[in-house]
């Protein structure tokens, strides 16, 4: 394995840690739509939260997938064709969610306004769902050949270990999310999003420790890596527990970069386990390995000056999109 291969595995790793980071809390948000805001003008206002920057954040997954193309061809075609079905659904979801959120903005009935909001609250949930369900799936093993081809059955994709990955993401980005609100909004839905999390809370510490046993019997990171897995994990439970007592403590920063952290220690959790593979097969044989998946020497050589030279740019621009709309919204009573 070249230095650049190893470089080019942990950047897309960061990628996909930044878009979970990101967009984690643009579908907690999304969830909350219909079942968080009791009116249209408390949803005009969770939107709006998210409205300057939702799509800015999905450009993190087109990112991660096109490096993944330039990169690693063969991971990035096993994935695809393998999880096609899966993605299908992903990308519906996604190009659901972002429709509804311009089509509920112009709908003049109401039943039509209704409609675009439960596309964006399901969309949102179900994607989030299916992202934790995809990557669960795909660090169990999955029945791949000598050819990196894989030939999955229905209880490949969907199974107990699967099903609690896409559990414990959609609650991870919900929690995010209303961690979020509390940043972005005063008054009645900054305190309602601080109570609904003091609930959820322990329901996700629930979901971290049957997600941690079913890790342990399901993969085989705490038998190659049983130091570095177990750090990760304790360090996800940590920050986890820090964002918590952000909640109970009104400490609100601490809770979003907390919620934030711990998706992050998901990505890591799984790039971690996965290293030196990048596809997991079940037959250890045919897992596919960074040194035998990437692209030529040359490529990845020019793909990291271009990388190098843009990211500075594309940071930049993220922070400043950021920073000019960082005033909080007030609640419709608040505003009256």
């Amino acid at each position: 394995m070249t230095n650049l291969q190893l470089l080019w595995f942990i950047l897309i790793g960061v990628l996909f840690s930044g878009f979970f980071f990101l967009e984690g809390f643009d579908f907690g948000v999304g969830m909350l739509i219909k079942s968080f805001a009791k009116d249209d003008a408390e949803r005009d206002v969770v939107i709006r939260t998210i409205g300057p920057h939702w799509d800015g954040n999905e450009v993190w997954l087109i990112t991660a997938g096109g490096a993944m193309f330039a990169s690693f061809p063969m991971w990035y075609a096993t994935l695809f064709s393998g999880f096609y079905l899966v993605l299908f659904l992903i990308l519906a979801c996604l190009i659901f969610r972002g429709v509804s959120f311009e089509f509920r903005a112009n709908m003049q009935t109401q039943t039509w306004k209704t409609f675009w909001e439960w596309a964006g609250t399901i969309g949102s949930g179900l994607a989030a769902f299916l992202f934790g369900m995809l990557f669960t799936a795909m660090i169990k093993g999955m029945p791949i050949d000598k050819n990196g081809d894989m030939t999955a059955h229905f209880t490949d994709y969907v199974n107990l270990f699967s099903i609690v990955g896409g559990v414990a993401v959609t609650v991870l980005c919900l929690v995010h999310g209303l961690n979020f609100i509390r940043l972005k909004t005063e008054g009645g839905l900054r305190d309602r999003a601080r109570a609904w999390n003091r609930i959820l809370y322990p329901v996700l510490f629930a979901g971290e420790v049957v997600f941690a046993i079913l890790l342990y019997f399901s993969t085989d990171f705490f038998t190659k890596k049983p130091l570095s897995t177990t750090l990760i994990v304790v360090f996800l439970v940590i920050v986890t527990a820090l964002a918590y007592w952000g909640v109970l403590g009104n400490h609100e920063w601490l809770s979003f970069v907390g919620s934030g952290l711990s998706l992050i220690s998901v990505v890591v959790l799984i790039f971690n386990g996965l290293f030196p593979r990048v596809m997991v097969a079940n037959n250890p044989a045919y897992s596919l390995l960074i040194k035998d998946s990437s692209n030529s020497p040359y490529t990845l050589h020019l793909m990291t000056i271009l990388t190098f030279s843009i990211l500075p740019i594309v940071l930049v621009y993220f922070i400043w999109s950021y920073w000019v709309f960082y005033k909080r919204l007030a609640s419709p009573k608040q505003s009256a």
